[in-house]
């Protein structure tokens, strides 16, 4: 953990002050009865998070020489749909949590009511910020990037894999089940930090297939990491409530094949992920230091 950290820390701390930075100024709150919404996205969005998905995007963007403001945007956008997504999971009628990023879900903050439209606001936020020309010059790759987020958020993705997850609590799952969950819950998204890279450096498809390589498998070991979280972590250090798959009935990679497997197969899966980027030089280093943060973290 400490040499990931090490590594890390300086690419971190610019990201998460660029990203809050950002909500700052998007999230402005305005003086009127709408006052209550902007104040509960600025909770949700301001403050606390790796920030990994928007690190993953400017990193990626990097390999082709892609302009880091540009580039900090699609990680914005990326970020919106990620915590609209927690702020939904939070809700009584999905995980009911109490506690996100080492404070108060924006339900128990404010209100249902208030945490729903926050969610479904920071929703719309991802695409009018993709779709704004400060994020490119291209029209063509604007409308790609806001293609492949769509497609990432929704029943083919990140929704997708949400519903499944709801569906999951009488343990009936397999591995095999558990993979294709994790890859639409949570490597989805992550998937489209790495193709937004290409896609914003101009590279056509058949061009991402190393990319799409290491998101999935840096995807999966992020998850199977979370799931060791969930058994191991301390709630003052993850910032989130420990302990709730197990309590859920739900299977993961670790009530399948227990810890020790489990990280074992994490660290397979950073290794593989490194491999992917064999093709560049120190441009991937930091993609590299990523891979290797996503199972070394205690948060």
């Amino acid at each position: 953990m400490a040499d990931a950290d090490a590594s890390l820390g300086p690419a971190l701390a610019r990201i998460g002050a660029d990203v809050d930075g950002m909500f700052d100024a998007l999230l402005a709150v305005p003086a009127d009865s709408r006052a209550r919404l902007y104040e509960a996205m600025r909770h949700a969005a301001i403050g606390g998070g790796k920030r990994l998905r928007p690190l993953l995007v400017v990193a990626a963007a990097g390999l082709f020489h892609v302009d880091r403001a540009r580039a900090l945007r699609v990680g914005v956008a990326v970020e919106c749909i990620h915590v609209y997504s927690l702020i939904h999971d939070d809700l009584p009628c999905m995980d009911d949590d109490d506690l996100r990023r080492g404070k108060p879900t924006v339900h128990k903050a404010f209100d249902e009511c208030t945490a729903v439209l926050a969610g479904d606001s920071l929703h719309a936020l991802a695409f009018e910020v993709l779709a704004d020309e400060a994020t490119h010059d291209d029209p063509f790759v604007r409308s790609e990037l806001m293609l492949e987020l769509a497609r990432a958020s929704g029943p083919a993705g990140m929704a997708g894999g949400q519903m499944m997850d709801l569906m999951a609590g009488d343990g009936a799952l397999d591995m095999a089940a558990v993979t294709r969950l994790q890859q639409l819950k949570t490597g989805a998204l992550i998937g489209f930090c790495l193709e937004a890279g290409g896609i914003m450096g101009r590279v056509p498809p058949e061009g991402r297939t190393s990319l799409r390589g290491y998101a999935r498998d840096v995807g999966l070991a992020f998850q199977i990491a979370d799931d060791l979280l969930d058994v191991e972590g301390e709630e003052a250090k993850t910032g989130k409530r420990v302990g709730k798959d197990g309590a859920a009935g739900k299977e993961t990679f670790v009530s399948l094949v227990g810890a020790d497997r489990a990280r074992q197969q994490a660290g397979m899966l950073v290794d593989q992920a490194v491999a992917h980027l064999q093709s560049f030089g120190g441009e991937a280093d930091l993609l590299r230091a990523i891979a290797r943060f996503a199972v070394a973290r205690d948060h």
